[in-house]
């Protein structure tokens, strides 16, 4: 910091009787108590609307870390250094082993250390104490040894104030962006339920499997093995591998050579459709020339068509949300959404002539690229919005706010 603070170790700064702690290690069974995890909290607030709840009779075991309101939580495990003051709402929650509790004296604005601690100075800071191999942590010795700047409580107040009006504008910003972003796709999406709901001359209504080729279902997960996995092998198409109508492969699920050879059966050609046969439905990708050869995965069917059919359209017949609502009604499963064989051969095609589909797909692909356009800028201007924030929280505390 430019400025001349002075810097004071955060236990100094705790009320007399209230050092920092941390919260509840056992929660145990759902109560009527409030709980706040250190994934309940993220940029600079609690996220109050996914609070899980612990028994009053466990709380009770850890009274020091009842909230009154205005106690600074921090998150200690996982994304370590994330802050917040709690609300008054939150007045008798209670906290989790993963949260730290920093009561701070009256002269020691809550707000203003929060801000801190979000700043790239303090979270330079905290990053010299974060450890652990697989999961970062803070631990409460360094937590308390943390120094952080102690300005007069006035200018305390000022900083939190310009803070406060400034970052009320970003989110107002970042939510504007976020539903023009969310309104661009909307457009694109009632676009195609609109073409694909309408009946025009030549269109005729067929079962998918009478219009395939083929409907194949991926391996077995028994028919692929933790040992057929190599590096730098031939991807494995999942689910998880389909991405807005692209496939994006996993470098975890490749498979040898010889273990394709073995699949042949499964190994994808271009022009291909690959769907997911569980969880999202409508989740599928054309297989284009960069793709044939790779593998069909265990979580996914591929659909065959013949020369005739245009797979672009398809695709996008598949990815509308007419199409996804109906797989949805169809599928089966109780805890998540499956396709079955069956289910996708007797599904409904209203089909268009091929003329007429391809006309769909050049009128579709035009709007869907001035969709990710639109989507890019309004990416672009939440990115930023982040950058602004964190530039002015540099700015508070070096003085130059």
């Amino acid at each position: 910091m430019t400025v001349k603070w002075e810097l004071t170790r955060l236990d100094e700064l705790t009320e007399a009787d209230s050092p920092i702690t941390y919260g509840v290690v056992k929660p145990g069974d759902s109560g009527d108590i409030l709980f706040v995890r250190g994934g309940d909290i993220a940029s600079g607030r609690i996220l109050d609307n996914q609070l899980r709840t612990i028994t009053r009779m466990v709380s009770e075991q850890y009274k020091r870390t009842l909230l009154r309101g205005g106690e600074l939580l921090i998150c200690l495990v996982g994304q370590p250094g994330q802050a917040a003051v709690a609300p008054t709402t939150l007045a008798g929650a209670n906290i989790a082993r993963q949260v730290g509790l920093i009561r701070l004296r009256r002269e020691i604005n809550a707000h203003f250390i929060c801000y801190y601690l979000q700043s790239p100075d303090g979270q330079a800071g905290l990053g010299t104490y974060t450890g652990g191999a697989v999961q970062q942590v803070i631990n409460l010795s360094d937590l308390r040894t943390l120094k952080v700047p102690t300005p007069p409580l006035t200018e305390q107040q000022r900083i939190v104030d310009i803070l406060d009006e400034a970052f009320d504008g970003m989110a107002t910003a970042k939510a504007n962006a976020e539903k023009n972003r969310q309104n661009a796709r909307s457009l694109f999406e009632s676009h195609l339920q609109a073409v694909f709901t309408q009946r025009g001359d030549g269109w005729v209504e067929k079962r998918l499997g009478d219009l395939a080729e083929s409907i194949s279902t991926g391996p077995f997960g028994t028919m692929v093995h933790k040992a057929d996995y190599v590096a730098d092998g031939i991807p494995m198409i999942n689910p998880m591998n389909i991405i807005g109508s692209r496939v994006v492969p996993s470098d975890k699920m490749r498979v040898s050579s010889k273990t394709r050879d073995r699949l042949s059966r499964y190994v994808l050609k271009k022009g291909d459709i690959v769907i997911g046969r569980r969880g999202e439905m409508g989740r599928c990708a054309l297989i284009t020339e960069k793709e044939a050869g790779w593998l069909c995965g265990t979580g996914s069917f591929f659909i065959r068509l013949p020369q005739e059919l245009d797979g672009k359209f398809f695709v996008a017949l598949f990815s509308s949300k007419g199409f996804k609502t109906k797989l949805e009604e169809n599928s089966v499963g109780t805890t998540m959404n499956n396709l079955n064989h069956s289910i996708l051969e007797s599904l409904p095609i209203l089909l268009p002539p091929r003329n007429v589909q391809e006309a769909i797909i050049e009128r579709a692909e035009k709007i869907e690229n001035e969709t990710q356009r639109l989507e890019s800028i309004y990416q672009q201007k939440v990115a930023a919005l982040d950058e602004l924030k964190q530039a002015l929280l540099h700015q508070a505390f070096s003085g130059e706010l």
